[in-house]
């Protein structure tokens, strides 16, 4: 239950967050692009917490709880990486 307030606190976060070396979604794509870095935070964001909404649900099934909070995280952290990408393109096209 603490990993879903975390995942969903880390969303509220990465929405705000200004372009930087230290913290957000730090590919190469983001960083060069300030129009890349806020699509992909606020996609991400948006995700992470859904994340953390699947992680609170895994009390209910308390057998599969790992999966819940694992299986989300990693589709949301391959799914920015590769949305950070697209937009780039899309951008320098």
């Amino acid at each position: 239950m603490g990993l879903g307030f975390l995942f969903y606190y880390t969303g509220i976060l990465l929405e705000h967050a200004e372009r930087n070396w230290f913290i957000g979604i730090r590919t190469p794509w983001t960083l060069s692009s300030e129009k890349v870095w806020k699509k992909t935070h606020e996609r991400g964001g948006t995700l992470f917490k859904i994340s953390g909404i699947l992680s609170i649900f895994g009390i209910f099934f308390q057998t599969y709880a790992f999966y819940f909070t694992i299986i989300p995280i990693l589709f949301v952290t391959l799914y920015t990486i590769v949305y950070s990408y697209l937009e780039f393109e899309r951008e320098t096209q």
